[in-house]
């Protein structure tokens, strides 16, 4: 509500001169927008004009004082009345009229004055035209203040006053500071707000009504504002006042994979003259809403308030969550949480806040001239001027500079000069045509360590370029290698020989494997196994939905080429042995592991015992009867070997067949991976366990055995008829292929075994080398003096004397029973078993990549597993050549920024003297550099046939940067700033393509120190540390615009203090930190 201080009543002129000068005021008068009328009842104003016509100054129809009374609810508040209708209730007249009333006749005390503005109402309707009008009905708004929201004040307004005017009467009625930074919200509702973002817009504008509230907030000492205060990474509320640190040196907290924007901001943020720019609030009057190209100023609020936080000195971090918030919103290909490149988000930066500030509200359309032959000098001028007149704003005062683009037409020889301007300098790297990898070589040979080569292949090259250069200093041909990329104990790729090397990264892991024959076909004699290990742990996972023992994985995989009619599970056990040879021990005969029956003190339950015994096939119970019964039933177990042949009928169809040959103490899984077949298993058999129907997909333990005694015909009988008499045990043949578990010693099984050597295969003379070696296996494996052959045979009979019960008989030879190092089992490419996935065969089926693990029990392992052993490897004499990183200097890189280049076919060069597009050739040179230059490193290349990130060392200096030689105008005239530039902030990247982190370094403005800001942590930095290969952007400020430090340096106490040394950052697989990354540990031999 508008008041005025009383005017002093002067000596009115004559009747006739007052309604003179008053009806010519009211006749002329033309309605203007914005200017003062004001209301007077009608009732006063036709008792002056019956005085005025009397001429008689002594008439009793004197008016007196003016007096709007009636235009009152109250004569309190003075509210107008509502529905007032104009020349009935009240007139109106000029402010000139209304001031010459007032001094002849003055106003009733206290009463206000009723001031209203024209404001001009503008139709949507093209046939009716604008129209004037006098307000009547002002906005009546209340008014309060942020900190003290009891406190409401109204006041009344015109649709036509501007936000600013409520701002400046707000700051006086509540006595705001001069220069505070205050800022507007709207309150329609008890819930919703809305910021009042420009003071320069109408009440009518910004949806102002009467009734609503205007709440005024003052930003904090630190930079915050009250209604919308961040997270500050703060150990307590007294801290959070209590803390004064350096402005600027201020980390910004990971959001999530933000890390990226944290660098960008703060190489912005150390950049003097936009900082300082923000810092003094200059921004709040070039706020540009109406920009079509803009974001409504909401991106320089936004960075606005980082920036005060940053540098207010009271923080240790600031969580810039609102402006991710605004950037996802304007541009949403930085929306959510992954990972960008920092040197993206700067552009979309600098171009958002160009066009939120440009201080051209109108561009114009202006028409671009080529150079027609015109001097360079004048082109240029009119380029920049030109450009200055539809840009203009701190980002082009601080960052924007001028280069020529010279076309050049291949076919008329046309020539384009253009003068265009720019943002930053994206100079590329020269990029080498070949790679250094490392890679481990594993040989066939199980004795020798992998070793560490060192190769250098093209980086457009193969994985066939890979083996072929390893296959030079192995002598190993390169068919006969298979490279596989390993992490976490498995195989997290293997790759084929075609496959193009830039999917391999250089902080992979990567194994090549020797394979004993060339390129295995997928449907061919042998299979390339895939064998991972795993140690079992001490209890069952019932969690899983199975009870089967939880297991980890541990060590490296192997790759191995066998051929598929060794795929069975023991012939598998005997090639693992020797596989594993150097670094997995034999036990000794006097560490034979003996299985013991795992149900403990019920062996002593008879009546348990005999229970189970009766429901077993053969009468004998499995060695992990505890696991088997808990998973498939004691029916479903494997047929154990007894003292004799009481348990086989005499007129049995096995009696016509070969016997059975014993297999060796470590090849006996038939214990551990139950397998039933023919009419003597029952029906219900577990999903996982191996089909009974089929006998060639049914392929027993003994399979490959029985083979080779059935190809040596009546040699075969004589080597199963000895065999037979130095076993005392023999599990049924039911008809679809012998299913056994042996129980002989070491001294009857060589014996056997050599009898089968000697008698089976000597005498038909098969040159099989897998049944070879397979026999020389277990010979090796199972040979003992031969003076201690004759005891243990004879304590093995006095064990299981031929003729003693049942029962008796069942007990003492599993007590006998030898354990085997470990168990196999088919797994997925991760590592873990599926359910039906070969649980309780003998045999194993592939039709695609096979994975099998072997499983060690923890006691096992540790007994005869040597870790150290397994993590040693050489390193070849290619590793010990000092690898020198390549080294380029910037001004290199600037030199390749200005050469020669054809354009692509993908982006031609319309010719306008031949009127099609060409192929132009290209050039650019430098005219002009701003006072900030950015220079973007082209670290990351993409062709069509490759990506890849350059880890070049850019060699730049940190002052003394000197573009005088670069600069296509050599001689500076007209006061022209020198070219001479010192570096002020890095923003860096490490890592690959797929993944990284960025980091940065910057020097704050005030104090001259150099400072590593990582995400949330700052820590000093040495000018040492700074060049590196993860340079990615370059900040640099003209020398003539640096200003000397206002504050001291740090101390040396202070310097030496990070917790973190800057140059200790490495990279990871992943940006965030939560959890590690799995790597192939090793250790050098």
């Amino acid at each position: 509500m508008t008041t005025t201080t009383p005017a002093v009543v002067t000596e009115p002129p004559g009747l006739e001169t007052q309604r003179k000068e008053i009806e010519s005021l009211l006749q002329e008068h033309e309605l203007r927008s914005g200017d003062s009328w004001y209301l007077v009842e009608t009732r006063w104003y036709e008792q002056w004009k019956e005085y005025v016509e009397t001429g008689d100054q002594n008439s009793s129809s004197f008016p007196g004082q003016i007096d709007n009374t009636e235009l009152f609810e109250d004569q309190d508040s003075y509210h107008l009345k509502e529905r007032l209708v104009e020349n009935e209730d009240f007139v109106l007249v000029p402010a000139e009229a209304w001031h010459k009333l007032l001094t002849w006749y003055g106003l009733v005390d206290e009463q206000p004055p009723l001031e209203r503005k024209i404001r001009m109402y503008v139709f949507q309707v093209v046939d009716l035209p604008s129209t004037l009008k006098v307000e009547v009905y002002p906005v009546e708004i209340f008014l309060c203040l942020h900190s003290n929201m009891e406190n409401v004040i109204s006041a009344q307004f015109s649709r036509a006053d501007h936000i600013h005017t409520i701002q400046k009467k707000m700051q006086h009625q509540f006595e705001v500071a001069e220069g505070a930074e205050t800022r507007l919200w709207m309150k329609s509702s008890d819930t919703s707000c809305e910021r009042l973002r420009n003071v320069h817009v109408s009440v009518l504008d910004s949806c102002l009504s009467s009734n609503m509230t205007v709440i005024m907030e003052m930003r904090n000492a630190d930079g915050t504002w009250p209604s919308s205060r961040p997270q500050i990474m703060r150990n307590s509320v007294e801290e959070q006042d209590s803390y004064r640190g350096q402005p600027g040196v201020c980390g910004l907290t990971n959001l999530g994979n933000t890390c990226f924007m944290n660098s960008a901001l703060q190489c912005l943020s150390n950049t003097p003259p936009l900082t300082e720019y923000f810092l003094l609030s200059s921004y709040l009057e070039e706020l540009n809403f109406t920009n079509p190209l803009g974001m409504k100023g909401e991106i320089a609020e936004a960075y606005a308030d980082v920036i005060k936080q940053m540098w207010s000195g009271r923080h240790y971090s600031v969580v810039p969550r609102i402006f991710k918030t605004k950037v996802g919103h304007f541009a949403s290909q930085f929306l959510g949480y992954q990972q960008h490149d920092s040197q993206e988000l700067l552009s979309f930066l600098l171009d958002g806040l160009h066009e939120d500030l440009n201080r051209v509200k109108n561009k114009e359309y202006i028409e671009l001239r080529d150079a027609d032959g015109r001097p360079d000098q004048e082109v240029a001028e009119e380029a920049w001027r030109n450009h200055r007149r539809r840009n203009d704003s701190v980002i082009v005062d601080t960052f924007h500079g001028l280069f020529k683009s010279t076309l050049v037409c291949p076919e008329c020889h046309k020539v384009s000069v253009t003068f265009d301007p720019f943002c930053y300098l994206s100079v590329p790297l020269p990029v080498s045509k070949d790679r250094v990898m490392e890679v481990f070589f594993v040989s066939l040979d199980p004795e020798a360590k992998p070793v560490q080569h060192r190769l250098v292949v093209p980086k457009a090259g193969k994985v066939s370029d890979l083996c072929s250069t390893l296959s030079q200093m192995t002598n190993v041909p390169a068919n006969h290698m298979v490279v596989a990329d390993v992490f976490n104990h498995r195989f997290y790729k293997i790759y084929h020989a075609d496959e193009s090397l830039s999917c391999i990264l250089d902080r992979d892991d990567i194994f090549v494997y020797e394979l004993n024959s060339g390129s295995v076909e997928e449907d061919g004699d042998e299979v390339v196994l895939a064998l991972y290990l795993r140690e079992r742990s001490h209890y069952r996972d019932y969690g899983s939905g199975s009870s089967s023992y939880g297991t980890c994985l541990f060590g490296h995989p192997l790759l191995l080429a066998v051929p598929r009619s060794q795929c069975t599970r023991d012939a598998l056990y005997l090639l693992f042995l020797q596989r594993l040879a150097r670094y997995v021990r034999p036990p000794d005969p006097s560490e034979e592991v003996e299985e013991e029956d795992e149900e403990g003190g019920e062996e002593e339950d008879d009546e348990e015992e005999e229970e189970e015994y009766k429901t077993q096939t053969n009468g004998v119970s499995d060695e992990d009867g505890e696991e088997e019964s808990e998973a498939a039933g004691p029916s479903q177990r494997d047929p154990c070997c007894d003292g004799g042949q009481g348990d086989i009928p005499a007129d049995s169809s096995t009696t016509n067949q070969p016997r059975p040959v014993p297999i060796p103490p470590q090849l006996d899984h038939a214990h551990t991976e139950p397998a039933t077949s023919g009419a003597g298993a029952e029906d219900n058999h577990p999903a996982s366990c191996s089909g009974s129907t089929n006998a060639n997909a049914n392929i027993t333990a003994n399979a490959s055995f029985n083979a080779v005694a059935k190809a040596c015909g009546n040699g075969s009988d004589d080597a199963n008829a000895t065999a037979n008499e130095n076993s005392n045990v023999y599990s049924a043949d039911n008809g679809n292929g012998s299913v056994y578990n042996s129980t002989t010693t070491k001294a009857n099984f060589n014996a056997s075994a050599t009898t089968l050597n000697n008698s089976s295969l000597g005498a038909c003379g098969i040159a099989n080398a897998g049944a070879a070696a397979l026999v020389d296996g277990l010979q090796g494996a199972s040979q003992q003096p031969t003076e201690t052959s004759d005891v243990e045979e004879a304590e093995e009979k006095e064990a299981c004397p031929v003729g003693s019960n049942q029962r008796q008989k069942r007990k003492t030879c599993q007590s006998k029973r030898r354990k085997p190092l470990f168990s196999i089992q088919a797994v997925n490419s991760n590592g873990t078993t599926e359910r039906g996935m070969g649980e309780g065969g003998t045999a194993f089926s592939f039709s695609s990549q096979p994975y099998v693990a072997i499983d060690w029990d923890p006691d096992m392992k540790k007994k005869f597993y040597n870790e150290n052993e397994a993590e040693k490897y050489v390193k070849h004499s290619s590793m010990e050549v000092s690898q020198q990183q390549t080294r380029v200097q910037l001004q290199e890189c600037i030199a390749l920024f200005t050469t020669v280049e054809t354009l692509e076919e993908e982006n031609p060069w319309y010719c306008p003297q031949c009127k099609k597009h060409q192929l132009a050739t290209k050039k650019l040179d430098l005219w002009s550099l701003p006072e900030v230059l950015i220079i973007h490193l082209k670290r990351f290349s993409y062709t069509k046939y490759s990506r890849e990130k350059l880890d070049i060392i850019v060699d730049f200096p940190l002052r003394h940067l000197d573009f005088s030689g670069s600069l296509l105008r050599k001689s500076l005239s007209h006061g022209e700033p020198p070219s001479c530039y010192d570096l002020i902030a890095v923003s860096n990247h490490y890592g690959g393509l797929r993944d990284g982190h960025y980091t940065s370094y910057a020097k704050n403005k005030d104090n001259g120190q150099w400072y590593y800001f990582d995400d949330s942590k700052v820590t000093y930095a040495r000018e040492e540390q700074i060049v590196t290969n993860a340079a990615y952007l370059l900040f640099y400020q003209r020398q003539d615009k640096i200003r000397q430090p206002t504050l001291p340096a740090p101390t040396d106490d202070g310097a030496a203090s990070p917790t973190q040394a800057a140059n200790d950052v490495t990279s990871s697989k992943h940006d965030s930190t939560d959890g590690a990354t799995p790597c192939v540990t090793m250790e050098t031999d």
